[in-house]
């Protein structure tokens, strides 16, 4: 697989663990720099949070199982940057 430097994932987590503690979980993951966690929606019995994670080489499948063993299902990658480096997004006229 790619180098992986950022990968953004769109979560479904149980209220319990919180959020602090799933981004402990990552972020102790080797490879990895940052982990940002924001709540997006929630309901009676789940939160819906983005998940974006910084780093040299990061191994999906690691994080995959950090995710998974808290009770938490990922619903879909919605960014990847892979490489020497990371791409920024640039906004183009067809964006407004």
């Amino acid at each position: 697989m790619a180098n992986i430097k950022r990968i953004i994932l769109d979560v479904l987590k149980p209220h319990n663990p919180s959020i602090l503690e799933i981004a402990d979980r990552i972020g102790n993951i080797e490879g990895i720099s940052g982990v940002n966690i924001s709540l997006e929606e929630m309901d009676a019995k789940t939160h819906s949070v983005k998940v974006t994670i910084e780093g040299t080489d990061i191994r999906y499948g690691l994080v995959e199982n950090a995710i998974s063993s808290c009770g938490a299902e990922i619903h879909s990658i919605d960014g990847v940057s892979a490489g020497m480096r990371i791409v920024e997004e640039v906004n183009t006229p067809q964006d407004r």
